[in-house]
């Protein structure tokens, strides 16, 4: 090693991907010493996020602490081990602990958060091969403290109304060069659901969140699917959803939130005389909600965002995963005590009504 120059130490090191990088770099003093160049964690940042080769990018990545440290905040993806488990008794005393300025969030905090500090970084690939790339700086519609932004749903939508029509400028499609299999109808993938199948496996998402304000930035995608549903809402349409469970404490009283992205394909065409199997993406949202699936509004949103820039991550995909199957699980089964006591409710309503009482008379 000692004989060996410098100049080799990188050519070696630049053809390693992020995380091989840096575990070459805990292994000697030379590889240790060559990891830090900026360089190389911009060529393996530019690989796994073709968004930051954008010049824009690059000054907003060097404003935050550089192409190392954006590597090590966004490939990890991030874990909340912090679901609460699920007590109903909770639920039926938030009314009466939280005030409406608390549930709504505090107007102070909440003053030193702006949408324009937000900035979006977002790649999707399939089978290995990127097929868009987009950044957002702010939050569309965001405008003004009193606007209805702040108390509205918080969603940010990521592509143009014309990519959704008949305008083919922008759009963003897959077909069988692609690595698409073909399909001669729908009639058939209805049956034997391959193209399903194939692009569910294949896609991948990564949604970066930047806050240039706090220099911090987090990956909020769950990179592969959670899930995803075929023929919604028509036999032609394709929704794919990806994730991650994001901390709220002292924001919302559930305590954490869903960070929902969708991801919608349509079919345009099946495979017929000299046409490839095609599908456009129509729809890739982001918006955040909380355990009863209500979206929460702008206001909390910016102040979730903000806290999930400095939560626990982790490079284990099965962890993010059993963090998001485990608020599901606290999701469905307050889905559940609260339609067994909707069901109780009624059944009580029904027998004063045979009683030809009042549900506030004295029994």
């Amino acid at each position: 090693m000692a004989s060996l120059s410098s100049d080799l130490f990188y050519d070696i090191l630049r053809r390693l991907d992020g995380a091989t990088l840096a575990s070459a770099a805990c292994t000697c003093a030379a590889f240790s010493s060559i990891s830090k160049e900026e360089r190389l964690w911009e060529n393996v940042s530019s690989s796994m996020w073709p968004s930051t080769n954008r010049e824009d990018v690059k000054t907003l990545i060097s404003s935050i602490g550089g192409f190392k440290k954006f590597y090590a905040d966004c490939f990890p993806l991030i874990v909340n081990k912090e679901v609460p488990e699920f007590r109903w008794n909770d639920y039926l005393e938030y009314p009466e602990e939280w005030t409406e300025a608390e549930y709504y969030g505090d107007m102070d905090e909440f003053e030193s958060v702006s949408p324009s500090d937000f900035v979006s970084i977002v790649d999707i690939r399939f089978k290995d091969k990127t097929i868009c790339s987009k950044v957002l700086w702010g939050i569309p519609d965001a405008n003004g403290f009193n606007g209805w932004f702040y108390n509205c749903p918080f969603r940010i939508d990521l592509l143009s109304y014309s990519a959704r029509d008949d305008d083919h400028e922008g759009e963003v499609t897959l077909s069988v060069s692609d690595g698409l299999p073909p399909i001669a109808s729908m009639e058939r993938e209805r049956k034997d659901g391959k193209l399903w199948q194939e692009l569910r496996d294949g896609i991948r998402l990564s949604w970066i969140v930047v806050n240039r304000k706090i220099k911090q930035a987090a990956n909020l995608s769950s990179w592969c699917p959670l899930g995803g549903q075929r023929h919604w809402p028509t036999d032609k349409d394709f929704l794919i959803r990806f994730g991650s469970i994001l901390p709220a404490k002292d924001i919302l009283p559930c305590q954490v939130v869903e960070c929902i992205l969708i991801m919608k394909f349509r079919v345009i065409r099946t495979e017929g005389e000299g046409v490839e199997t095609t599908l456009k993406l129509t729809e890739l949202s982001m918006q955040l909600g909380d355990m009863e699936g209500t979206h929460v509004n702008g206001r909390n949103s910016l102040l979730v965002l903000k806290e999930a820039l400095s939560c626990h991550r982790s490079k284990n995909y099965s962890e993010a995963l059993e963090s998001c199957h485990l608020y599901s699980k606290v999701q469905s089964e307050l889905k559940e005590e609260k339609m067994r006591n909707e069901s109780r409710f009624l059944k009580f309503l029904s027998q004063l009504q045979k009683w030809n009482l009042g549900p506030h008379d004295k029994i």
